[in-house]
């Protein structure tokens, strides 16, 4: 298993710092690479949501189903998706740190076929980057946007 973990504090109350990485419909507002989302199921929100993100990744579009396994209003929400042989369980939380929110999101990687067990050790300095850049995003759009 490979675990990336990254936090960030963000100038803005705990509610929208959680809306904002909850909304799925309204997620790819706060994040730019995100490009379209689809729900695979009728719940829209909350536990049992189930939907397929596409976002673009080096210049390509990649396309991923995920569904909503936890949530605890403006505490936390857990996503789990089985992609390409790995399962990636994410999970981000926000704690109030005065008047600003710290969220923190930790994502595990746990390979099921063997080249992804082989390969997401290597690559963990990239999904890093990828997260970092992901949580750059929210962070200025609750800062800005939000």
């Amino acid at each position: 298993m490979t675990r990336t973990t990254v936090t960030r504090t963000i100038n803005a109350g705990v509610e929208l710092v959680f809306k904002t990485v909850s909304d799925i419909e309204n997620f790819p507002k706060a994040v730019p690479d995100i490009v379209k989302i689809e729900f695979t199921s009728d719940i829209k929100s909350g536990v049992g949501a189930r939907f397929r993100e596409t976002r673009l990744m080096n210049g390509k579009e990649s396309t991923t189903d995920l569904e909503v396994m936890e949530y605890v209003e403006n505490d936390r929400i857990r996503m789990v998706a089985d992609s390409h042989g790995t399962v990636w369980d994410s999970v981000f939380t926000v704690k109030s740190a005065g008047v600003k929110t710290e969220l923190k999101l930790v994502m595990d990687a746990k390979a099921h076929k063997l080249l992804p067990r082989l390969m997401n050790p290597l690559l963990k300095g990239l999904f890093k980057k990828g997260v970092e850049k992901h949580m750059d995003a929210v962070k200025g759009f609750c800062e800005n946007d939000g």
